[in-house]
């Protein structure tokens, strides 16, 4: 074992000696490997900076005295080229980084080179889109349009129409000759001068005097007496002169025929009498018309043709204009009085007076019927006012003399002032139809039924015979209480059921009856012609236009397009039109509006007497006639699938064919402000042209460059400096939508563009940005103006909105024109009084849109409404305006308006309508 253990130990020695010389030698080499670079690195280093600037190593020496040596050379050698070398690479670094910024800035615009192709070929896909619609709508039209139809043209010898059976059997049909009246002809009327017929002498001056300013002052009046449609006689009232009877029948009768245009019989010829008086002699009753009409407020049944005659009211005012500031508010609804009546019958009173109660109805009808009801009315008034349920004033015998009345007939009381003094405090007002039931209109009755609708006071008809002004045309029921005389015991029951609602309703619309039809000569002469040309299905004369006065100016180069102005995210606000701009259509209801359409256009503002080339009411289709015979302008959403963002954004769609959009854009001496407001609107879509009024008598510099936005840019001269140029119907405005825009006013693209299609769903309503709101002064007991934040508004300023131009038309030719005064002498309120009109029209508010509520104008300069009186004028104005229409037409609002899919979270393949909105 010992020897195999020494075996072992000298046997392994050699390795043992192996290991520690490698283990020295690694020592060794570390050792150089680190150490020695370090002493040698000390040593250099202590050296070069012991030795002067001349003696150091690695310093610059003169001379290249360090390249001197041989083995230095070579490190030199590769210094200089590493140095070289790094260099280039630094050079080509650079090179590199700037050929890398390039490509960066050709992807970026590679990248919007496609999205810009992206959107061209969405748009050219949308214009191919309205190219094929528009296509397929011209080859599926398979009538031509309309034209003007042939002229009716009466014979030159005019024999006249066959006579009817008798001149009591006269109707249009069968006494009136169509072929004098075509539909185109515009309803030419010839006035006979009172001074070529004999009887012309003997008719009241102010009735003359009325009725020539009247005639001179009407559009429809020709002193060609060959192309005239209608022959308008006056006849009367005839003035009461002691001494001078009135000329017998046959005197009339002759004098009649002897009309140089009379032909024989007298047709198409009218016979005008105008009453001033209650009591009018009725001197046509036998005298025979042949087939003349006759207008008059007094009528017996056997005398009145029904749809040939017409019962028209007594001129009360006969040269003096209605004052609409002195006429009673309509609110509070309930007055002092129930009702009221003050008349006496002078013929017979009978036992009416007597305190003893009558009889009912009920047990008079059982036996034999009554004489005369007049007297059983009498009773049960007397007993509804003895009763003290409620306040009443009824007096059956006048004060003073009463007034001179037809038989049978309630004798009006007192003078004219003193009658309207009860009336301002009565909430109805009674009007008891004669006795004589063949006294069917009379001109006693026509002055109760005027002064009770010119001062609030709800007409109540005793006696459902009575033919009232006009009644084949005015539905008198919206206005007017009819009660059967039978039914007195149940009026006052019937007068007190009526709600606060109700009542008003009425007293407005006779506040409209009476200011329409009745209220001044000239609307009562215009009435009388309306009446005669809605009969025979003639259309009312065109509403002017104001003629556009041209500015010229020059145009530079093309606008920019604002990108906050146009953002809509990756949606197009609309399709770009590649076709010129298109109107609106116009007078495609001519017909409608005259023969069908008789309701609205008699028993709504504005009247009859103006023929308007589009209305925001017109009759909408069904969904379904678009897609099946009548789609023709429609551009449904998708082709009518529907969609989301893409698709909603590529068409209008809608409940209406496609259309356009002006801007108005009213101005005074702010060209830069102008300038940069022009220029937004730069392909902004749906844009028919932008319509400048420029409101400062100081034309622009000639200097001024106009931005060049791809459309017509129209500059309006004015007259005048006055806010109400805002809504004067230019004739250079050729589409239906009207955006109203302050000239330093900032709404982006998509505002607009979602103002417009709200708008076209709300036609008859303004549809704005910033909202207002009246609110009532509790301790002044009146209105106020606010522009608070609030939760409730009532107004939208015109500032920024769209209307219809029909409301254009009536702001200007219909509403009162105190209002326009008062805006033109504030310099303010245009905007509230076009809200007035609008909410008076519609019953409606105003549709706000977006949040919006101010507008900010960073560099212009201040504008009028940072003065501190523009509220108190505008406080001023409100009220105002309430005295001129009787009470408050503004109504309230608690929302407004934003897209369908806002705020609505869609899955990743669908898009919102808009991005903002």
């Amino acid at each position: 074992m010992q020897r195999n253990g020494g075996m072992g130990g000298g046997g392994g020695q050699p390795w043992v000696f192996r290991r520690v010389r490698l283990t020295w030698l690694s020592f060794m080499l570390f050792f150089i490997l680190v150490f020695f670079p370090l002493i040698a690195h000390y040593y250099l280093t202590t050296i070069d900076e012991a030795g002067g600037p001349d003696k150091r190593i690695f310093g610059p020496r003169p001379g290249g005295e360090l390249c001197e040596a041989k083995h230095v050379q070579d490190l030199c050698r590769i210094r200089e080229s590493v140095s070289e070398e790094l260099l280039q690479l630094e050079a080509k670094r650079q090179e590199l980084n700037g050929e890398i910024a390039r490509l960066n800035l050709r992807i970026e615009a590679c990248k919007r080179s496609i999205d810009s192709a992206k959107q061209d070929l969405l748009q050219l896909k949308n214009v191919i889109s309205q190219t094929e619609h528009s296509y397929k709508e011209l080859m599926a039209q398979n009538q031509p349009k309309l034209s003007l139809p042939v002229r009716l043209v009466p014979d030159k010898d005019d024999p006249g129409l066959p006579p009817p059976k008798s001149a009591r059997a006269c109707r249009l049909r069968s006494c009136f000759d169509y072929a004098r009246c075509p539909m185109t002809s515009g309803f030419p009327v010839y006035v006979y001068d009172t001074g070529s017929y004999p009887w012309g002498e003997n008719i009241d001056p102010l009735v003359k005097q009325a009725f020539a300013a009247s005639v001179k002052s009407n559009i429809y009046v020709t002193d060609n007496p060959s192309i005239a449609c209608l022959y308008v006689v006056l006849v009367g009232e005839l003035q009461e002169l002691p001494g001078s009877p009135q000329p017998p029948p046959s005197d009339l009768e002759k004098q009649l025929r002897q009309l140089p245009y009379w032909r024989s019989d007298g047709h198409n010829h009218l016979l005008v009498h105008l009453s001033r008086k209650s009591l009018t002699q009725n001197f046509l009753y036998n005298v025979s018309t042949s087939r003349a009409a006759v207008a008059q407020s007094t009528f017996l049944e056997g005398q009145y043709r029904e749809g040939f005659d017409l019962v028209v009211s007594p001129l009360v005012h006969a040269l003096s204009e209605p004052n609409f500031l002195e006429v009673p508010p309509q609110v509070p609804v309930k007055r002092k009085y129930l009702f009221t009546f003050q008349g006496e019958k002078v013929e017979s009173l009978r036992s009416s007076l007597l305190e003893a109660p009558p009889q009912s109805f009920e047990e008079e009808i059982e036996g034999d019927p009554p004489a005369d009801y007049d007297d059983r009315i009498i009773g049960t008034l007397k007993a509804v006012q003895d009763s003290h349920l409620d306040q009443v004033l009824v007096e059956f015998t006048c004060k003073n003399r009463p007034r001179p009345s037809l038989p049978t007939e309630w004798a009006l009381c007192g003078e004219r002032e003193e009658r309207l003094e009860v009336l301002k405090v009565s909430t109805f007002s009674l009007v008891i139809a004669p006795g004589d039931g063949q006294l069917i209109a009379s001109a006693g009755c026509g002055m109760r039924l005027f002064e009770a609708l010119e001062v609030g006071a709800i007409p109540v008809v005793l006696g459902d015979h009575s033919k009232l002004p006009y009644h084949h045309l005015i539905r008198w029921s919206e206005a007017v209480i009819i009660v059967p005389k039978p039914r007195i015991t149940e009026l006052h029951f019937l007068l007190r059921s009526l709600s606060d609602n109700d009542l008003l309703a009425m007293r407005r619309q006779g506040r409209f009856l009476w200011e329409t039809y009745f209220s001044t000569s000239e609307t009562v002469f215009g009435t009388i012609l309306a009446s005669i040309r809605t009969s025979i299905q003639v259309p009312a004369a065109p509403i002017r236009e104001e003629p556009a006065q041209e500015i010229p100016h020059k145009a530079g180069k093309l606008a920019g397009t604002d990108a906050n102005m146009a953002d809509n995210g990756d949606l197009d606000l609309g399709p770009v039109e590649t076709e010129p701009p298109y109107a609106s259509p116009r007078f495609l209801r001519n017909f409608t509006y005259t023969a069908s359409d008789l309701y609205r256009t008699w028993n709504r503002p504005p009247g009859p007497f103006h023929l308007f080339p589009h209305t925001p009411f017109d009759p909408v289709l069904p969904s379904e006639a678009k897609f099946l015979g009548s789609g023709t302008g429609f551009r449904p959403i998708g082709g009518g699938s529907g969609g989301s963002g893409r698709e909603f954004q590529a068409a209008l769609g809608g409940n209406t064919p496609r259309e356009q959009f002006t801007v108005v854009m009213l101005t005074y001496e702010r060209e830069e402000v102008l300038m940069n407001s022009l220029e937004r609107l730069n392909g902004l879509p749906y844009l028919n042209k932008v319509v400048v009024v420029w409101n400062s008598p100081k034309p622009p510099s000639d200097d001024l460059i106009w931005p060049d936005i791809g459309l017509p840019i129209v500059v309006v001269r004015t007259e005048k400096n006055s806010l109400n140029n805002r809504f004067l119907p230019w004739d250079a405005v050729e589409t239906e939508a009207i955006l109203s825009i302050d000239d330093d006013a900032h709404l982006r693209h998509d505002e607009i563009m979602f103002g417009f299609r709200v708008w076209r769903e709300a036609r008859d309503r303004i549809v704005g940005f910033p909202g207002r709101f009246h609110a009532w002064d509790v301790n002044h007991q009146s209105w106020l103006y606010n522009s608070n934040y609030s939760c409730e508004l009532s107004m939208v300023l015109t500032g920024a909105a769209f209307f219809h131009k029909y409301y254009a038309y009536l702001y200007s030719y219909v509403m009162p024109q105190a209002i326009r005064d008062m805006v033109d002498e504030y310099i303010n309120c245009e905007d509230i009084a076009m809200n007035f009109l609008v909410s008076h029209i519609t019953r409606k508010p105003p549709i706000k849109v977006t949040s919006r509520w101010t507008f900010r104008c960073p560099g212009c300069p201040q504008a009028l409404s940072h003065d501190d009186s523009h509220f108190h004028e505008r406080h001023k104005c409100i009220n105002f305006f309430v005295k001129v229409y009787g009470y408050m037409p503004l109504l309230y609002t608690q929302f407004r308006v934003d897209s369908v899919l806002f705020k609505t979270r869609l899955p990743h393949d669908k898009t919102k309508c808009f991005k903002f909105i």
